[in-house]
């Protein structure tokens, strides 16, 4: 067997750290299976259990849970953003669906392109999929911090340029534009 070297964990408060994400990690994977399985017989509780266990020790043991790697420290921006994203969906598919409705003409497709703030390429991704999840927009290409979108009405054409979702993504980010106050 080859020698193991112990995760770096040197100091009380870095050890807690770890141990937080360490649980969170077990719960998170607790609740996907819970979440999946759909079976609680006894014999399937335990099964599950141990696999659980197991994969939390390799993933111990590989030294791959960190703040990176499992970052709880976001949640509660995250969970924010994520309930935003989902009403935006909901206002997007009433506005795409009226369009719908009224018929042709309200339709009225356009290309534009627009400037993202985001400084990595993780939250330049995040803001161009959560742009492709709004009903009526579709991320076309993303070069740099350029994005092209094609939008379906005015509405949704306007609703990206007002640069709201820019705004929370990249307070999602950690970065905020001076004079903007934030936005997550």
């Amino acid at each position: 067997m080859l020698p193991y070297k112990t995760p770096s964990v040197e100091t009380g408060k870095v050890r807690g750290r770890f141990l937080l994400h360490l649980g969170a990690f077990a719960v998170s994977l607790s609740a996907l299976w819970f979440l999946l399985s759909g079976y609680f017989t006894p014999l399937i509780l335990i099964l599950g259990a141990v696999s659980i266990t197991a994969v939390v020790w390799l993933a111990y043991r590989m030294d791959v849970i960190d703040h990176e790697s499992h970052p709880i420290h976001m949640a509660p921006k995250r969970t924010l953003y994520y309930l935003w994203l989902m009403w935006e969906i909901v206002k997007a598919n009433v506005d795409v669906t009226l369009a719908i409705l009224r018929g042709p003409s309200a339709l009225q497709p356009r290309v534009f392109k627009l400037k993202a703030a985001q400084s990595s390429d993780v939250w330049l991704v995040t803001y161009a999929n959560s742009i492709t999840l709004t009903p009526g927009t579709v991320t076309i290409f993303v070069d740099g911090s350029e994005i092209t979108v094609h939008s379906l009405t005015p509405v949704a054409k306007k609703g990206l340029e007002t640069g709201e979702m820019d705004q929370r993504v990249s307070a999602l980010e950690g970065y905020v534009k001076p004079g903007t106050g934030g936005a997550g």
